[in-house]
């Protein structure tokens, strides 16, 4: 009975991590080749004309600048702030479940506290990522609000080009933990076996797909390329 739920584990666990992933590789290639078919790349093309748009009167819209770049922080520090929340909350229901003696018959874990111990690590490791992820882009996106509003002054040496890696970096930070976010919810479950996150995981691919792809062909916009982070 213990080897098949093991067996459940490595074969449904691994499975169901792999259907975001392969999903995530496939986005990458469509944003690369045919960034107007998604939303990543139309937002790449649109934070470009962005700062360009901010920097043409920018006695006039250096609060616009700075109230935009504060709801993206506010947005990376929820994120944040929520991953630290889900990692104090397994690292205190993983100490109830070894406070207790019955951990061996739990409801969560039959298999023993190494097991219990190894997804609670699992997941702690993966929402740290997460945390990351959102701290280094809210240390981008700092940078950028400082920067966009000197760069209309003529002693500054700062380019436009820099100011838009900065900003590409920090979005593109804060899209890696939001996705890395959504691959770990399902992971929760692994708490209560293998099977739900396996259907959890598969079913949050087509949520994905409708969020990310623009439905019908869009015209690029003329004069302005993606540049890399």
């Amino acid at each position: 009975m213990e080897w098949s739920k093991v067996c459940m584990d490595v074969i449904m666990i691994p499975s169901g991590v792999l259907f975001p992933i392969v999903y995530h590789g496939w986005l990458f290639y469509m944003v690369r080749t045919r960034p107007q078919r998604t939303n990543l790349g139309i937002d790449a093309v649109g934070q470009q004309l962005w700062i360009s748009a901010m920097l043409k009167d920018n006695d006039k819209k250096n609060i616009l600048a700075v109230q935009t770049l504060r709801n993206s922080i506010m947005s990376s520090t929820l994120m944040a702030s929520t991953c630290i929340l889900i990692c104090c909350g397994l690292l205190t229901f993983t100490s109830n479940i070894y406070s207790h003696r019955s951990y061996e018959t739990s409801t969560f874990d039959s298999s023993g506290a190494i097991t219990l111990a190894f997804k609670s690590a699992t997941l702690v490791l993966v929402f740290l990522s997460v945390f990351v992820s959102q701290a280094l882009s809210i240390m981008f996106l700092n940078q950028v609000g400082i920067l966009i509003n000197i760069l209309t002054m003529e002693c500054c040496t700062i380019t436009e080009q820099h100011v838009y890696i900065l900003l590409r970096k920090g979005i593109f930070l804060n899209t890696v933990g939001n996705r890395l976010f959504f691959i770990a919810l399902p992971l929760i479950l692994w708490l209560f076996g293998p099977i739900p996150v396996f259907v959890c995981s598969l079913a949050t691919v087509p949520v994905l797909y409708n969020l990310d792809i623009v439905p019908g062909e869009k015209k690029p916009v003329i004069g302005v390329r993606v540049a890399n982070a």
